[in-house]
């Protein structure tokens, strides 16, 4: 866990997010709490990971998600050297996410 984001405020946020029940309430909360953009910046990174643990290409992700190879590269770094987190939620949501 990355001790420069933990404190109090966020972890009030997380705790939120943890209440949430089903899709339509994070679209909710989402879509008030961040811009369209933000959140299809997030949705792009889950995306980009996916297919970094697929053993995908730099050029395949960049052509299938749109994103730049400057996020697809940070996003690689912290698959290889993170927290975990991408690791966690890609076990539990399984290979079922859009092709």
């Amino acid at each position: 866990m990355n001790s420069k984001i933990k404190d109090e405020t966020n972890d009030k946020l997380f705790e939120a997010i943890l209440t949430l029940k089903s899709v339509d309430e994070c679209y909710a909360f989402f879509e008030d709490i961040c811009t369209v953009n933000e959140i299809k910046a997030l949705a792009q990174r889950l995306e980009v990971a996916k297919m970094l643990q697929e053993k995908k290409t730099y050029q395949e992700i960049q052509q299938y998600t749109h994103a730049s190879t400057a996020t697809i590269s940070r996003v690689n770094r912290c698959l290889s050297y993170g927290s975990d987190g991408y690791k966690l939620i890609l076990e539990r949501v399984g290979t079922n996410r859009a092709e």
